[in-house]
């Protein structure tokens, strides 16, 4: 969905972060000045913080960098650019994710999709991932694979191509949890989301969903029930610079999916290893309604967890995996 053409002007003339008069932008958007006051409560409805204040306007609490298409695909180089067929950028999706598997059968080549806000962004097992307008990296990539098991441990190399591109923007000290969050200090940045459909003719489609957390209100971060942190806290003050982020996002990552088939992930897997951040730690794994408590021992070969539990050193899939605290 995009937003009509007028309250997408209001909010570009916003992202600068300065004050902007009420009288200014009814001025020069063709509007009254309470409609520019409702559009405004519009903008704050959707996650954004703006101040308002007397005989000075309106502003941004901070300064915000809006997605452009061309911009990502500009800075893309020749080889990851002939590699996608198509790049969206929507203004609000209930999931960048579901965009893709909608016109999957249709689809031709891959394709990105980017929305600025989601309205039921997933994460793993069926929980929620808070968005607002603006604030986050909402990202879902549409690749195919030849069959099977050309798949093995590609939510790991995902998490590896993502922490590269964190570097590339100056995000130090990103570690990766099996088997597929992002962490910074031992709170959440962001995940990695893989939904995998075989089709009629023997290939996989897998879309791939990565979600950043950029800046979240601490208002609109309230109900998130886990220890979190957000790009704003690494980076600083200075504003995130989401378009390069999504460019070396998908720089990696195309090239890592062109060489996946062929080299999997034993090419990637010493690299993950250095990143683990969980490595000799107590947790428990949940599936389903089985508890399983032991120590993180890393991941094998095909980057399946290794847990060293009461009954010996087991090897998982799947699962939920959790920190063990005091009172477990």
């Amino acid at each position: 969905m995009q937003f009509n053409p007028t309250k997408k002007a209001l909010l570009r003339r916003l992202a600068d972060g300065g004050f902007h008069s009420g009288a200014t932008l009814a001025r020069e958007l063709g509007l009254t000045r309470t409609a520019v006051w409702a559009l405004v409560h519009e903008l704050e409805s959707l996650g954004l913080e703006i101040h308002s204040v007397r005989g000075k306007g309106y502003r941004l609490t901070h300064p915000l960098e809006l997605l452009d298409a061309g911009l990502i695909r500009a800075g893309l180089s020749d080889a990851a650019a002939a590699s996608l067929a198509s790049l969206e950028v929507h203004d609000q999706l209930d999931s960048t994710n579901n965009e893709l598997q909608r016109g999957l059968r249709s689809a031709t080549g891959s394709r990105v999709c980017l929305a600025e806000c989601q309205t039921a962004g997933k994460g793993r097992i069926g929980r929620n991932w808070q968005s607002p307008f603006a604030g986050n990296i909402c990202l879902s990539l549409l690749w195919r694979f030849p069959d099977h098991s050309a798949l093995a441990g590609l939510s790991l190399a995902v998490g590896v191509a993502a922490v590269r591109a964190l570097q590339a923007v100056g995000a130090a000290g990103i570690g990766l949890k099996w088997p597929n969050d992002l962490l910074w200090r031992g709170r959440k940045l962001g995940g990695i989301l893989l939904e995998v459909s075989g089709e009629a003719h023997g290939s996989f489609a897998v879309v791939i969903g990565i979600g950043l957390n950029g800046y979240l209100p601490r208002a609109w971060a309230q109900h998130i029930d886990q220890p979190w942190s957000d790009l704003r806290e690494i980076l600083g003050s200075a504003p995130l610079p989401r378009n390069r982020l999504v460019t070396g996002l998908l720089e990696q990552l195309l090239g890592l999916l062109a060489a996946y088939p062929e080299r999997g992930l034993t090419a990637v897997l010493d690299e993950w290893r250095g990143y683990h951040c969980q490595q000799g730690q107590s947790a428990c794994l949940y599936l389903g309604d089985q508890r399983i408590s032991g120590t993180i021992a890393g991941v094998d070969d095909q980057g399946q967890l290794l847990l060293d539990t009461a009954e010996g050193r087991k090897t998982y899939a799947s699962g939920d995996l959790r920190l063990r605290t005091a009172g477990d």
